[in-house]
């Protein structure tokens, strides 16, 4: 009984002593899965300290001569759109399907919505649903004067810049677009809330549209099956989406080429995924 107790002992000791070895190899092969980086912003046009999600591309490297396209992505915190367009920009770039080059992306992370990505509005309603809306003039700013120059800084970046927004960050990508054209060669405008102040910026006579605007300018525009928007006076978000392609159109610029991409198939929460994937495809046609 005495012999069987120590072999029990011994038996029981060994398995314990594996477990230990185990753990300790299992920890010495373990690292970080690392993404991208964090940087952090104070902006004085903002008054405030902003984060941004950067990813580097493979093969990056601050030594080398190549330069790379910047893809600027609205609400680009973690829990939001960064991580699944980091993974469509990575796919995308492989070299045996080579839709888009390699790009860095920053990812804005947010901090309020409405407050960033609103014009002033004449809807009294809307006034005191979203008291720290119409600041959008700021965010123009801070992406004008701080952060372009700080991302061209310290990122090896070229001329070719894409910005990225869906519903509010659709309807700032928009206004950015109409009033700032040149910030930006290319526009990626996803379910975009152009009901925001009844429409007003439907009815903005924009220099994009004028016949000596020179810059070539890609712009896609995509909506889902997503009805009636959140307004007193009814609107129908896929038939604003459809009046700002229009007006583009309209214009018959040879420097401007754009898509409009209806997908029934998607509605307001479902559509961010797809419609980059698709406009990656359409950008794939053009020359970077």
């Amino acid at each position: 009984m005495k012999q069987n107790l120590i072999t029990l002992s011994l038996i029981l000791l060994s398995i314990i002593g594996f477990g230990q070895k185990l753990t300790i190899k299992q920890s010495e092969v373990s690292k970080p899965f690392i993404l991208g980086v964090i940087d952090k912003i104070q902006s004085k046009e903002l008054s405030e300290k902003r984060v941004l999600n950067i990813y580097l591309p493979e093969g990056y490297n601050q030594k080398d001569t190549i330069k790379y396209p910047v893809i600027y992505l609205l609400d680009g915190s973690a829990d939001e759109d960064f991580i699944h367009t980091v993974g469509l920009v990575h796919f995308n770039s492989f070299e045996w399907i080579n839709q888009i080059p390699k790009s860095i992306v920053v990812g804005i992370s947010t901090v309020d919505r409405k407050r960033d990505f609103t014009f002033p509005t004449s809807i009294q309603s809307d006034k005191k649903k979203f008291p720290t809306s119409g600041n959008s003039n700021k965010f123009f700013s801070f992406i004008e004067k701080e952060l372009q120059p700080y991302i061209d800084t310290k990122y090896k970046t070229n001329k070719d810049k894409m910005i990225i927004g869906q519903s509010p960050g659709g309807l700032f990508a928009t206004e950015l677009l109409l009033k700032k054209p040149t910030l930006f060669n290319r526009y990626v405008i996803v379910s975009p809330s152009l009901w925001w102040d009844n429409g007003s910026l439907l009815n903005l006579d924009s220099n994009l549209l004028k016949i000596n605007f020179n810059q070539r300018t890609d712009i896609y525009i995509a909506v889902g099956k997503e009805g009636l928007a959140p307004t007193e006076i009814p609107r129908v978000m896929e038939v604003d989406a459809n009046l700002l392609a229009e007006k583009i159109n309209d214009a018959k610029h040879k420097r401007l080429n754009l898509l409009f991409d209806y997908l029934p198939q998607e509605n307001h929460a479902t559509i961010m995924h797809q419609a980059v994937s698709n406009a990656f495809k359409f950008l794939s046609k053009r020359i970077y």
